[in-house]
């Protein structure tokens, strides 16, 4: 096996990507405090298409250079946009037709193998706090939960982690 070449990667080029078809799928940010985590979101989101990522409360916005040391360009390819309160994101895409799922450990949570969806809607997932996770408040808000089963002695994941593995099963269900 010979290890390849960035320019032997074939890689989309940012003008390409911009109307490439991506799969429909909002990546929410609620108060993520961490800039490192919001780039490798934008990153992760790069990777496998998806429309948007919201950036709620406390998280930064690009451009910033502690985003791009781990977003490496994404933050400018990905579309995203700000909301100073991410119940009103969660509104404003309810009334567009998504359903929401928040990624937390919760009762009635739907564990990650179990999770089925159906190719016709448009889904947005809610990521949250290093420390607090997800609001409450916008999980009261959600058509559901998420959670990653762990087998360890920790309790959580870190946030770009959990992304990574999120958007990696909702790409491979919706990508058609």
């Amino acid at each position: 096996m010979k290890k390849l070449k960035i320019t032997e990667l074939n890689r989309l080029s940012p003008e390409e990507f911009m109307v490439q078809h991506k799969i429909p799928l909002i990546v929410i940010l609620d108060n993520v405090r961490s800039m490192h985590n919001v780039g490798s979101v934008f990153r992760t989101s790069d990777a496998f298409l998806v429309e948007a990522v919201y950036l709620c409360g406390i998280t930064n916005t690009p451009p910033h250079a502690e985003i791009h040391k781990t977003a490496l360009g994404a933050e400018n390819t990905v579309d995203w946009k700000y909301f100073e309160d991410c119940h009103i994101a969660v509104n404003q895409l309810k009334n567009s037709g998504f359903t929401i799922f928040a990624i937390e450990q919760a009762s009635g949570s739907t564990l990650l193998p179990e999770m089925t969806l159906d190719q016709q809607k448009k889904y947005a997932v809610i990521l949250g706090n290093e420390v607090k996770g997800v609001q409450q408040s916008v999980v009261d808000m959600c058509d559901g939960c998420i959670e990653i089963p762990q087998f360890g002695t920790k309790h959580s994941l870190n946030v770009s982690v959990t992304g990574g593995i999120i958007i990696w099963e909702m790409f491979k269900i919706m990508h058609n």
